[in-house]
């Protein structure tokens, strides 16, 4: 059966990219009933920040990890296995300060690890994750960055999430954006129908 990894990052369970993705998974329950469903909140659950035991856990090799880096990585690990094992992923992303919420980076970087995920060869670095999984990211942005306008270059959400996540081979990314929540009502409106209708015509 298959697998959907559903990761929210706003600390309001009612906001708009958390509403999204809500409508995302109903719409994937639908069509896969009897399918795994895997979710997690980065901002409610308090996933931990890399820290110096992490980091050298990350970088010591697996026969010489000692009980205590093992269950250091404990977290790590059940993400990655969580992200190996899904068939579709779909990320729920606020911008914030013109990015995402920190507790989606601590996600990021519990699961982009060496090893696990990719790793260095003398010619670059080599994806991990099989190249085959569909990611759906629904953002809430409070103006609207298209390409060719002034705002474009202020995007750095959308390229970093692009960038960090073909790293690991997570390449078939869609964004959905609700742009312009923080201008006038009924420009938010028209940003989230919009959205809406970018998630109806998702193929199956």
């Amino acid at each position: 059966m298959p697998t959907l990894l559903h990761i929210d990052s706003s600390p309001r369970c009612t906001s708009v990219s958390s509403r999204l993705t809500a409508a995302f998974v109903a719409k994937w329950k639908e069509q896969n009933p009897g399918g795994t469903i895997i979710h997690h909140n980065t901002s409610l659950e308090n996933f931990p920040y890399l820290d110096e035991a992490t980091v050298e856990a990350f970088f010591t090799a697996p026969a010489a990890l000692t009980s205590a880096q093992k269950q250091t990585l404990a977290c790590s690990d059940s993400l990655v296995d969580e992200l190996l094992a899904a068939d579709v992923i779909v990320l729920g992303a606020p911008m914030w300060n013109l990015s995402i919420p920190a507790s989606l980076k601590a996600w990021i970087d519990l699961i982009v690890r060496e090893r696990r995920t990719f790793a260095f060869t003398p010619r670059g670095v080599a994806p991990l994750v099989p190249t085959d999984k569909r990611v759906y990211v629904f953002t809430a942005r409070g103006g609207a960055y298209p390409t060719g306008s002034p705002f474009h270059a202020l995007d750095h959400q959308e390229p970093y999430l692009c960038s960090i996540l073909g790293v690991i081979g997570l390449t078939q990314v869609e964004f959905i954006h609700a742009d312009r929540q923080s201008e006038s009502p009924e420009a938010a409106a028209e940003g989230l129908a919009h959205a809406h209708t970018a998630l109806q015509s998702i193929a199956d």
